[in-house]
């Protein structure tokens, strides 16, 4: 059974720092990239970063660029985002999201092209 488990979120202050993990178990990790997207109350969900999990190339949305870094331990099957000097505007749900075999990398922030997603985990940042 496929499955892709986000934890790691909770209440941090402005300037604070968490590690979210997304554990993936029941395909093949490294046929997979893994993104991470996020959803504020009201938004659309919204891509944040992506890795391959073969070559461990990295993408990430301008807005986190610099804060978030994302990796992965292949070996656990989990890919992590680490965020730093976090945001009251980067409060929402995390979800991690699994992609097989995608080639172009423009397309990392289309919701349709993943495969299989986690249920989420949520962030809020306090001012």
């Amino acid at each position: 059974e496929v499955q892709l488990q986000a934890s790691g979120g909770g209440v941090v202050q402005a300037g604070g720092s968490l590690r979210l993990s997304c554990a993936a178990s029941g395909f093949t990790f490294d046929d997979y990239a893994i993104g991470w997207f996020r959803q504020a109350p009201g938004k659309e969900r919204e891509g944040v970063s992506n890795i391959n999990t073969k070559d461990g190339s990295t993408v990430y949305a301008d807005s986190v660029k610099g804060r978030f870094t994302i990796s992965s331990d292949n070996a656990k099957n989990t890919v992590y985002l680490q965020m730093d000097s976090l945001k009251p505007e980067d409060t929402a749900v995390y979800y991690c999201a699994a992609d097989e075999g995608s080639k172009d990398p423009g397309a990392w922030k289309l919701i349709p092209i993943y495969d299989y997603w986690g249920q989420g985990t949520l962030v809020t940042v306090s001012s």
